[in-house]
């Protein structure tokens, strides 16, 4: 079995690579640091396994699952992440990953377990992204039932901190229909203020605080 491990950082690249050979006699295991290192990877080995990071330097991994599977159609692609926000278990879970690891619960019995699954067709999701799942789709309220991709996507750059100037150049909108777009988001989330809005993203993992920039910070 060849297994790529596609994770920017060195020590746990390194682990995860060693954790596999060992866990999988035989297997023939490569690393690659980012999104452009994994698709060359992929293309050149065409391995049977695909352990994705889903934060990297140069690409978000989610973001970057049509082309890993366009370079090796018959890739099994888990991802792990150490954020185990609302928003990032909501993409993993309806994303086109064939699994999905928490790095805070992951350990080399549950990525062998979740290898083994996915090889056998099966989708390998973690105890805890199994558990957001479904507290979320008991949730009549949760942001996947109240807003709709484009605001999902608009919330992460309130949350930033960004100016409605700013975001409408940034997504190519117009400044009034970025303003439009905010006072939506506000009446559904029953928010009065933008601040409210910027807490409300950071905290569903909208937007990481590493994004967040106070000096920019929105008006109204």
């Amino acid at each position: 079995m060849k297994i790529a491990v596609i994770e920017d950082h060195a020590l746990m690249r390194d682990l995860l690579v060693k954790a596999c050979r060992e866990a999988m006699p035989g297997s023939v295991v490569s690393g690659a640091r980012d999104v452009a290192g994994g698709l060359e990877l992929c293309r050149i080995s065409q391995p049977d396994v695909v352990i994705l990071d889903l934060a990297l330097p140069d690409r978000d991994g989610l973001d970057a699952l049509d082309d890993l599977l366009a370079a090796s159609p018959r890739s099994k692609i888990i991802g792990i992440s150490g954020y185990t926000d609302e928003f990032t278990l909501h993409r993993a879970v309806h994303s086109k990953l064939h699994g999905f690891v928490d790095k805070n619960e992951q350990t080399v019995e549950t990525l062998t377990d979740a290898v083994a699954a996915v090889q056998n067709g099966q989708r390998y999701l973690s105890s805890l992204a199994q558990a957001a799942h479904l507290t979320q789709r008991q949730d009549p309220v949760s942001f996947d039932k109240i807003l709709s991709e484009r605001e999902q996507g608009l919330l992460g750059l309130f949350g930033s901190g960004l100016t409605n100037e700013q975001i409408a150049a940034e997504v190519g909108l117009s400044e009034l229909t970025v303003r439009n777009y905010r006072c939506r988001l506000l009446a559904k989330l029953g928010f009065r203020t933008s601040p409210e809005l910027i807490r409300y993203a950071l905290e569903k993992g909208f937007t990481r605080p590493s994004a967040f920039r106070p000096q920019l910070q929105s008006r109204g």
